[in-house]
């Protein structure tokens, strides 16, 4: 008898690295940023800039639950589906209990999952909503993930009333959100679009370990991070063969300046090549600001690299701008009370393989 499973089927390659067989599409994509977000260099690509970062509520996680909400129906209807042709969605956010995606499904009435990751929320929907497609279980899966500085400040650090001072090393958690839908064949309203846009599907996903180098300080999270960056990354190129300049891009989420230099620090120790490292490696976390908008070592937060996947990325990847992406979002897996308790910051980075057809 034939041996069965996922070696037979094709699907896993290497370790960690699953091979996307039906390679699922990006049909639709949506992206949600606050004042201070719309005012750095990446405000011409994203689709809603708050005028308000209250948005219109009472407080600022209703805020935050009305930005995903935004943000995933939008990417439903540029998919050219009803909501009632969502098979499921997946979505997650920093707050307990995933307050504003809890309360944002509530309205929807879609079958939803919610997922933590912390700031590795984006990738790791997509990735789970690639496997869902391509294993036949669904049709049309939403993903997505959303941040808010001050919903996450107050629960994080300190009451925004204190005016307390952040070091140089910190980062400041992106007021943004964003969505795709996942599917399995563009509709035919997409189909009928002139001029047609790049169909940018998922190939490939490399599911993450924890990667805990002992950093205890809550305001160095691009150095708790990039280590699990750094082995999410090396451990994609062993599974598939590769070499960094197999892609056009590759894009983490949320290191920012001193995370992106350890991580470029410690793929060149690795063995690979600093000078194609500079050309195509890059970080939402210092993308999404200008470094004189005092966000010190840039941005965090899971509506940061969701925010710049869905505006910045796929919209070059649409345009033809860039066929090949790796993208590979960092989280800090630390709670409200583990820092008080003596406890390190265990970091974990998930990578979806993207291409255009």
């Amino acid at each position: 008898m034939e041996k069965e499973g996922l070696e037979v089927a094709g699907k896993k390659i290497g370790k960690q690295t699953i091979r996307f067989v039906n390679k699922p599409i990006i049909s639709g994509m949506c992206s949600v940023v606050g004042t201070k977000e719309g005012q750095g260099p990446l405000k011409e690509y994203f689709d809603v800039i708050l005028q308000d970062d209250m948005y219109n509520e009472k407080t600022w996680e209703k805020a935050e639950s009305k930005m995903l909400k935004e943000a995933v129906m939008t990417a439903a209807k540029r998919s050219g589906v009803s909501t009632e042709e969502i098979d499921v969605m997946l979505t997650g956010d920093l707050l307990n209990q995933l307050m504003s995606s809890a309360f944002m499904a509530r309205d929807l009435h879609i079958p939803f999952i919610g997922l933590y990751g912390a700031c590795s929320t984006m990738t790791q929907a997509m990735l789970i909503s690639g496997m869902i497609v391509d294993g036949n279980f669904a049709t049309n899966v939403l993903a997505g993930a959303s941040s808010h500085f001050c919903t996450a400040e107050r629960q994080f650090r300190m009451p925004l009333e204190h005016g307390n001072q952040r070091p140089p090393s910190a980062q400041w958690t992106a007021t943004a959100a964003g969505a795709v839908c996942i599917s399995a064949a563009p509709s035919e309203n997409v189909k009928n679009l002139v001029p047609p846009p790049k169909t940018i599907c998922l190939t490939e996903g490399t599911i993450g370990k924890i990667i805990d180098t002992g950093m205890k300080d809550a305001n160095q999270m691009g150095a708790a991070m990039a280590p699990a960056a750094v082995d999410t990354l090396l451990n994609h190129l062993e599974d598939t063969g590769r070499s960094p300049d197999y892609y056009d891009i590759i894009l983490t989420g949320d290191l920012g300046f001193i995370g992106k230099d350890i991580a470029v620090d410690l793929l060149t120790d690795a063995g690979l090549n600093r000078g194609i490292l500079q050309n195509i490696y890059d970080d939402c976390g210092t993308m999404i600001y200008e470094k004189e908008q005092d966000v010190h070592s840039g941005g965090s937060g899971c509506g940061c690299s969701a925010s710049v996947y869905t505006g910045w990325l796929f919209r070059r990847m649409r345009k033809g701008e860039i066929n090949r992406a790796l993208i590979l979002s960092t989280g800090a897996l630390l709670s409200t009370i583990s820092p008080f308790q003596g406890e390190s910051i265990p970091g974990i980075a998930h990578a979806v393989a993207l291409e255009t057809m």
